[in-house]
């Protein structure tokens, strides 16, 4: 059977509830069609619903139609569930947005237009209320057209010229299709809604059932069936608990199939399936298998949450919306807050737009929400289910904070046996964009796997801004460099370095206080729209005239929620009950007010203990701390900013040969790679007492002519590597490996007693089981076998980093990677090639040198004749003469 999952969106009194009584109703789902005001609707089975006549949570309910089953998702239609809504709308095949005809397009309806298009959710229109006078169906389509999209056709009309023409504007591939045959086929159309290129509108009254089958009949018509995969995969989209309090996890299955028992996973966790349930309504039916497309809960779950993948399914991301309102839960008298955050924390989990907070350092709960609506559900569920009457304080804004420039931040921990520092490139991001993530380093300079460990770091905590204590948002923040040890280094490391470079790139950047705006409309008498711009003006909006009918006028724009929180009871006030205001969260915008807030907050920096700006170092064996503002005259890695600008014209400057570099000292090193010229100040570095970028960074030029203090020279050899660069031993370790390693050997030792200095040479056994840490004399050099899981990298590494103010390190490998580690570490390098040059010029000077020593002397026959042999020989060479 054919699966569909519809969801019904819709701004507060749109008639979404009542279009969903009459969809089941036609369908024959239900037998009697409920109503909202008769407080026995289907869906709004909830007292606290049925009470107020809204929308709480979202509901599912099960109809088919035309041998098509149809999971129907009524969402909250109120401002202050948002949160509930946009979470639903990562399951829908379709969404059905519902408009009421009398209003038009309203606020929120622009903004679940909005959502609607970010996940890319195919739309059918439904204009409800039709039936009230004043309507005017080809005013509103064309309302649709202006305020919505162009792609609003109306599908009640007869499929004429005239409607084929219309579908043929929306998209090139219709317009082809109606120019070569006259007409459009039916799967193109499809294909169009399905692209989001046509939104098909319907008219009629859900409340007299107007129009509600033929909405139906074209879901069915024009929806398209989605494809799903073999391999098992579900989204949560909703955690909930039934009336025993059992925890329910609401979830799509996007492919494979679920059974009872199962084991579910996200990767990081395992459980079992209990049940599985359809719900319809407030019934269930137990069911032993889903197959993909359904939507069910499922019991047995305790880990997952909303907006989580499963099995191939990856997560969604986090909501667009987010509470804009904090307040201070007061408790009664007697119950501890450690007893009730447990309780918080299960409402927390099945109302997203809720979250929790423990303040520390007032010792008290405080809820963050969207409205003062949510306020007193959340005081109506804790009384219902706890049986605990709890207050509230009066709300305060929930402010964020950004910055207006792009920083380096640094962060370094090295206390005795840790060691980690990061570097972080913190840029502003666009408004609403939130925090965005990502790696753009080396694995030279940093393994993957610490790159990871850093990305999670940054994720998992709420960094606090540097203005107000306020979270940070509209960042990009990217790791650009980095350094572990290979010994001392732990994962703990790393989140203490993270999150000090984070809080000292912020205090050098130049931060921007961000509050919540609400982008309204306004309708009132047309006579009272100057009072009502001068109220705009007065709350630090905008406005702007949208239209005039007859004696009613529409003011569209934005404001602050600071200012224009209570807004809606002056209105009603000065209106005399005529006007209407509704608003819908609009993001964050700058503040209005900004020294006025960071004046009232009081927050102090670097007194905020919890998320410190200052790194730790360490010297002789001891820790010290390091001011955010002189981090940066300390670190180890070379500044990102200075890579990339500025190392060159330093390189360049220089001139220094590479012989000659290999043996410079390794504080010059550093000095040299890390020149920074301060690229990355803000506002913040006013405050500041540093040295100048000569002072800091380099010695006198006499001080790089002053001789050098005589240090023993180790030449550490990494075997393997040189065996399989060198191509006669690579060509004899084909066939034999021991006579290859005995070849090199035999070779550095030669060079040993040319060069005199103390040779190591390293070969990989991290594969040998059991294997110990192994040093072997050879004649006048030293053979090292590594110990089990252990590379000759790392022991390299190792007493490189141990000893290199100690002893004149020079290390022999072509291990790209190597030698950026060794290099960092202070010491000198040759790749193999120059190793073999090197051994091969030692000899040919040994060679010289004999040959120079040497007293040429020349031997004649003569000296070895006797008397009467050389008379006799006279005597021959005169007979030859004659």
């Amino acid at each position: 059977m054919k699966k569909l999952v519809i969801g019904l969106c819709a701004h507060v009194d749109a008639g979404k509830t009542t279009l969903s009584e009459s969809m089941l109703y036609l369908s024959g789902a239900i037998r009697k069609m409920g109503r909202v005001d008769n407080k026995d609707a289907h869906l709004d089975n909830f007292e606290l619903e049925r009470a107020r006549g809204i929308t709480i949570f979202s509901k599912q309910a099960m109809l088919e139609v035309a041998h098509t089953q149809i999971t129907l998702l009524d969402t909250p239609g109120h401002v202050d569930f948002s949160l509930e809504m946009e979470r639903t709308l990562q399951v829908l095949d379709y969404a059905v947005l519902v408009i009421n005809g009398a209003d038009g397009v309203q606020g929120h309806t622009k903004t679940l237009w909005h959502l609607l298009d970010i996940y890319q959710t195919p739309v059918f229109l439904f204009i409800n209320k039709m039936d009230q006078v004043g309507t005017d169906r080809e005013k509103l389509i064309n309302e649709l057209k202006s305020q919505l999209s162009d792609g609003c056709i109306d599908f009640g009309q007869p499929e004429s010229a005239d409607f084929y023409d219309q579908l043929a504007m929306c998209d090139e591939m219709l317009l082809d299709a109606y120019v070569d045959t006259g007409h459009i086929e039916l799967p193109l159309i499809r294909e169009g809604i399905r692209k989001r290129k046509v939104y098909p509108c319907f008219f009629g009254s859900a409340l007299k059932l107007e129009g509600v089958e033929e909405l139906l009949q074209g879901i069915v018509d024009y929806a398209h069936l989605p494809a799903y995969p073999e391999s098992f995969g579900a989204k949560v989209f909703k955690i909930g608990r039934d009336e025993q309090g059992n925890r329910l996890t609401y979830l799509k299955i996007t492919g494979g199939r679920l059974k009872v028992r199962e084991s579910l996973s996200n990767g990081v966790w395992e459980e079992k399936v209990n049940q599985i349930r359809i719900y319809s309504g407030k019934k269930f039916e137990a069911v032993n298998e889903v197959e993909a497309g359904s939507v069910c809960a499922v019991t047995g779950l305790t880990l997952t949450k909303p907006g989580e993948g499963l099995g191939t399914e990856t997560a969604a991301h986090a909501p667009l919306l987010e509470p804009v309102l904090a307040y201070q839960m007061i408790l009664p008298e007697g119950c501890d807050p450690r007893v009730m955050m447990p309780k918080l924390r299960q409402l927390e989990e099945e109302d997203p737009g809720l979250q929790v907070v423990w303040d520390e350092e007032l010792r008290e709960i405080q809820v963050q929400m969207m409205g003062e609506v949510q306020l007193e559900i959340l005081q109506s569920l804790i009384r219902s289910r706890f049986g605990l009457e709890v207050s509230f304080g009066s709300g305060r804004i929930v402010y964020k904070e950004t910055i207006g420039n792009a920083v380096e931040g640094v962060g370094h921990f090295e206390p005795l046996r840790h060691y980690a520092e990061v570097h972080l490139l913190m840029e502003p991001g666009e408004r609403g964009s939130g925090l965005q993530f990502r790696a753009k380093c080396s694995e030279d300079s940093l393994s993957k796997s610490w790159q990871r460990l850093v990305l999670s770091h940054l994720e998992e905590k709420v960094h606090k801004g540097v203005l107000t204590g306020s979270p940070i948002t509209d960042l990009k923040i990217t790791l650009v460099s980095g350094r572990a040890h290979t010994k001392h280094t732990d994962g703990g490391d790393f989140r203490e370095a993270t999150y000090r470079a984070v809080r000292q790139g912020l205090m050098e950047a130049e931060s921007i206080l961000l509050e919540p705006y609400y982008a309204f409309q306004l309708e009132l008498p047309e006579k009272m729209v100057g009072r009502a711009m001068n109220d705009v003006e007065k709350m630090h909006g905008t406005c702007q005239l949208a239209r005039i009918e007859g004696e009613r006028a529409t003011l569209t724009g934005s404001a602050p929620v600071a200012t224009m929180r209570n807004y809606q009871q002056e209105v009603m006030a000065y209106s005399k009950g005529l006007g209407r205001l509704f608003c819908s969260l609009k993001g964050y915008e700058p503040c209005h007010n900004p020294d006025e807030v960071i004046a009232m907050a009081g927050y102090d920096p670097e007194r905020d203990v919890d998320n410190p700006a200052d790194s730790v170092f360490c010297t002789q064996g001891s820790g010290y701390l390091v001011p955010w503002y002189q981090v940066k005259e300390y670190m180890h890695v070379e500044s990102y900013f200075a890579k990339e600008s500025e190392f060159i014209d330093a390189e360049s400057h220089l001139q220094i040969p590479y012989a000659e570099e290999r043996w410079i000292d390794p504080e010059e090193i550093d000095r040299i790679l890390n020149q920074t010229y301060y690229a990355n100040q803000g506002k913040k570095s006013l405050w500041q007492k540093r040295k100048k970028a000569a002072e800091s960074y380099y010695r006198p030029p006499a001080d790089l002519n002053k001789p050098k203090e005589s240090q023993e020279e180790y030449l550490l050899v990494d075997g393997y590597n040189i065996i399989f660069d060198w191509p006669e031993l690579k060509e004899l370790a084909q066939d034999n490996m021991d006579g290859a390693r005995i070849r090199l050997l035999d070779i550095l030792s030669n060079y040993q007693g040319i060069r005199r200095c103390r040779i190591i040479v390293v070969f990989d056994a991290y594969r040998v089981q059991g294997h110990p840490e192994e040093a072997i004399d050879y004649h006048n050099i030293l053979m090292v076998y590594t110990k089990e899981a252990q590379t000759a990298d790392q022991y390299i590494e190792r007493f490189a980093y141990d000893h290199q103010k100690k002893y004149k390190i020079t290390v022999a490998t072509s291990d790209g990677l190597q030698q950026i580690i060794i290099r960092g570490a202070g010491c000198a390098l040759l790749s193999a090639r120059d190793l073999k040059e090197e051994v091969i010029m030692a000899n040919k000077q040994v060679i010289e040198a004999y040959q120079a020593q040497q007293t040429p002397t020349r031997h004649y026959l003569k000296d070895a004749l006797s008397a009467e042999s050389e008379q006799q020989m006279k005597e021959f060479l005169k007979r030859e003469k004659d």
